[in-house]
C-alpha cells in the first residue's frame, strides 16, 4: 500500500503552529476527520491519546508518527502537518517535532498501520526528505515530494531484489490440528511444483503459527494461488487474484493436478467480501465442516494441556496409593498437594475452557470477531448446564449465525454508529438471543439427548458391547486418515472427554497410531510389496505412528487404496477393540507414546497397539501384490 495513496490533500496542513503535544494531536485528528474515513471522531481521538500514554510516538530528528488502530476507522488514511517552529513532543532526543504524520487504521487483521508505520519510518530517516517536506510551499509540492521519495525507495528495493524472481505459484496449507496435513500438503505441493518446472512459495499455518507468510508483491505477481485448508485463513489479501480453493487433503493427494491448474492460470478470480478472512466452501456442508474444524483446532491446546495435567494428578495419587496400600476414595486425583494443584488449580481450569473455546471459535469462523464473545457465552452455558459437548457445538453455530443475522439487520445504520456495532450492539443483542435460546431450547432438548447418550455409554462400559464401540471408532480413524470420517471419530472422542468417558479417546488414538506403524513394519518385512521409494520412506512412519500422526500412511493408501485401506482399518479396529476390552483410558487427545505414562492400564495399551499393528502389517503382506521394479 503506497503512502501517497493514503494522503488526502484536505488532510495536509503546512506551516502550522501548536502550543503543545495535546494541541498538535487535536489539530491532527481534526485534519484526519476531513478524510471522511472516521465514523466516530471522539473514539478515534481517545485511541490516539491512549497510544501516546503507552510511549511517545516521536521518533527523533524532529519527526513524530502518532497512530491508532480502531473500529472507528472505516478505511486506512493519513494526515500530515509541518511545524517550522517546532513543538515539544516528548521526543527521545529532546528535539522539538517539526514534521508529523498521523495514521488511521481499521481494526482488521491486515495491520495496515504497521506496514505504513515501517515504510514512513524508513523514509523519514532520510534528513533530506524531512527537510524538503518542511520547505514545501504547497500541498501539491508536499505530495510530489512524498511520491518521489517513495518511488525512489521502491526502485531501490526492486534493484536490491534484482535477480531473485518472484514465485510463479503460491500456496497456503492449513489443517485443524496444524501438525501433519499442513506440512504434508506443503511437501507434496513442493514436489509437484518441482516436477512441473515452476517455482512455488508455500505459507504454512500450523500449530506453531504462520510460517513463510506470503508478501503483497508475491501475491501480485503469482499466476495463481492454491489455498489447501480445512480451517479459516485470511483471504482478503487475495482479492482480484486467481485462487484455487480446496481441502488440505487435496494438497496431499492431488498436488500435481493443483499445480498444473495454477501454472496454467486455470482458476476463478477471487472476490473478497467485506471483512473477508476465510476460505469458505461453496457448499453448506463444506462450510459446516470448516467452522467445526476451526473450533476444534483452537480447543485442542486446552484439552491436551489440561488433560495431561489432570492425568498426571491421577498418576501421582495412584503411585501414592500403591506405595502406601491405600484404597482410592472420592478425593482421588487431589490427595497429594501436587495432585490437588495440577487437577484443581491448573489442569482443571485449562480443561474448563474446552467448551467455551470450541463454541466461541465456531462462531468466530462463521461471523468473524462479533461471533467470538457470543459463542463463548453459549459454550460456557453448555459447560455449566447439562447439554455438554453437543450443546457447545449447537451453541457455536447458533451464535455464529445469530451474529450474521444481526450484521444484516443493522447494516443500514448510519456510518457514524459503526463503532458501536462490534462493542455494544452485536454482543448485547447476540448474548441475549443466544442466552435465551440456550436456556429455553438447547439446554432442555440437547441436555436430554446428552443424558441419554451418557446413560447409554455408561451402560456399554459395563458390557461387552463397549468393545464394539472401540472397534468402530478406531476403525474410522483409518478410513480416510485425517479426512472427514477420521475427524468425526476424533471429534466424538474429544467431546466424550468432557463427559468423563476416557476409554473412547484411548481407542481413537490407538486406532490412529496403527496405520503408519503397520506400514512401516510391512516395508521392512514384505519388501517386494513396495517400491524402492516407499521402502526408503517406510521407517519414518514408525516415528509418525508413535506420535499419533496417522497422515504418514496417506501416500501408501493413495497409491494402493484397495489393499492398504482394508489392512489398516482391520488393524486399527482390532487395536481399538482390545483397548476397550483392557479398560484402557486416556485424558489427552494427542501425543502418542509421549502421553503413555498417563494412560490408564498402559502395559495392556502397548499390547493392544502391537497386536493391531502386527495384524495390519500381516494383512498388508497378504493383500498387496508384488511390485515389479
Amino acid at each position: 500500500m503506497r503512502i501517497r495513496d493514503l494522503l488526502n490533500p484536505v488532510c495536509i496542513k503546512l506551516n502550522g503552529q501548536a502550543k503543545d503535544k495535546a494541541d498538535v494531536i487535536e489539530q491532527m485528528v481534526a485534519l484526519m476527520a476531513k478524510s471522511g474515513n472516521i465514523s466516530d471522531i471522539d473514539v478515534y481521538h481517545k485511541g490516539v491519546l491512549a497510544r501516546e500514554e503507552e510511549s511517545t510516538t516521536a521518533v527523533g530528528e524532529g519527526i513524530a508518527i502518532p497512530h491508532c488502530k480502531s473500529d472507528s476507522v472505516k478505511a486506512p488514511c493519513l494526515a500530515a502537518m509541518t511545524l517550522p517552529a517546532g513543538v515539544d513532543y516528548d521526543a527521545p532526543d529532546g528535539d522539538p517535532v517539526k514534521v508529523i504524520f498521523l495514521i488511521a487504521a481499521p481494526n482488521s487483521k491486515d495491520n495496515v498501520h504497521i506496514d505504513v508505520l515501517s515504510k514512513l519510518s524508513v523514509l523519514l530517516l532520510d534528513e533530506t526528505f524531512a527537510a524538503n517536506l518542511l520547505k514545501a510551499a504547497s500541498v501539491e509540492e508536499f505530495l510530489s515530494i512524498v511520491d518521489a521519495a517513495e518511488s525512489a525507495k521502491d526502485a531501490a528495493d526492486r534493484a536490491e531484489k534484482k535477480g531473485v524472481a518472484l514465485p510463479d505459484v503460491l500456496a497456503v496449507t492449513a489443517c485443524p490440528t496444524g501438525i501433519a496435513h499442513t506440512y504434508m500438503a506443503e511437501e507434496n505441493l513442493k514436489k509437484a511444483a518441482k516436477n512441473a518446472g515452476v517455482s512455488i512459495k508455500i505459507e504454512t499455518r500450523g500449530s506453531s503459527g504462520t510460517k513463510n507468510e506470503l508478501t503483497a508483491d508475491e501475491i501480485a505477481a503469482a499466476k495463481a494461488i492454491i489455498v489447501a485448508a480445512d480451517v479459516n485463513v485470511p483471504m482478503g489479501r487475495f482479492n482480484g487474484r486467481k485462487v484455487i480453493q480446496c481441502r488440505v487433503s487435496d494438497g496431499i493427494n492431488k498436488s500435481d493436478e493443483l499445480v498444473a491448474k495454477a501454472k496454467a492460470g486455470d482458476a476463478p478470480v477471487f472476490t473478497a467480501t467485506e471483512g473477508e478472512s476465510s476460505s469458505e466452501k461453496k457448499s453448506a456442508g463444506g462450510s459446516v465442516y470448516k467452522h467445526l474444524m476451526t473450533g476444534v483446532s483452537h480447543m485442542l491446546p486446552f484439552v491436551v494441556g489440561g488433560g495431561i495435567l489432570i492425568a498426571l494428578a491421577f498418576l501421582f495419587d495412584g503411585i501414592y496409593c500403591k506405595m502406601n496400600g491405600i484404597t482410592p476414595d472420592g478425593t482421588f486425583g487431589s490427595m497429594l498437594p501436587i495432585s490437588a494443584f495440577l487437577k484443581g488449580k491448573v489442569g482443571g481450569v485449562a480443561f474448563g475452557f474446552m467448551l467455551p473455546v470450541l463454541a466461541g471459535f465456531i462462531a468466530f469462523s462463521i461471523a468473524d470477531r462479533p461471533g467470538l464473545a457470543v459463542g463463548f457465552l453459549g459454550g460456557a452455558m453448555a459447560a455449566n448446564g447439562t447439554s455438554g459437548f453437543l450443546g457447545a457445538l449447537v451453541a457455536g453455530f447458533f451464535a455464529g449465525y445469530t451474529c450474521l443475522l444481526l450484521k444484516k439487520a443493522f447494516s443500514s445504520m448510519p456510518k457514524s454508529l459503526d463503532g458501536l456495532k462490534p462493542v455494544l450492539i452485536y454482543p448485547l443483542i447476540g448474548m441475549l438471543i443466544v442466552g435465551l435460546g440456550m436456556n429455553f431450547i438447547v439446554e432442555p432438548v440437547v441436555g436430554t439427548i446428552n443424558g441419554w447418550m451418557n446413560d447409554a455409554l455408561k451402560y456399554l462400559n459395563g458390557t461387552n458391547a463397549v468393545v464394539i464401540l472401540g472397534l468402530i471408532v478406531a476403525g474410522m480413524m483409518a478410513v480416510d486418515m485425517g479426512g472427514p470420517v477420521n475427524k468425526a471419530a476424533y471429534v466424538f472422542a474429544t467431546g466424550m472427554l468432557a463427559e468423563g468417558h476416557y476409554n473412547i479417546m484411548a481407542a481413537v488414538m490407538i486406532g490412529g497410531m496403527v496405520p503408519p506403524i503397520a506400514i512401516a513394519a510391512a516395508t521392512l518385512i514384505f519388501k517386494n510389496k513396495f517400491t524402492a521409494e516407499e521402502r526408503k520412506a517406510g521407517p519414518v512412519n514408525f516415528v509418525m505412528g508413535a506420535a499419533f500422526i496417522t497422515e504418514g500412511a496417506i501416500p501408501y493408501a493413495a497409491a494402493d487404496p484397495a489393499h492398504v485401506l482394508p489392512a489398516c482399518i482391520v488393524g486399527s479396529a482390532l487395536a481399538g477393540a482390545l483397548s476397550m476390552a483392557f479398560k484402557c483410558t486416556l485424558m489427552a487427545p494427542h501425543g502418542g507414546v509421549f502421553v503413555f505414562p498417563v494412560v490408564g492400564n498402559p502395559v495392556m495399551y502397548v499390547v493392544a497397539l502391537l497386536i493391531g499393528s502386527a495384524v495390519g502389517c500381516l494383512l498388508l503382506g497378504l493383500l498387496k501384490k508384488n511390485v515389479e521394479e
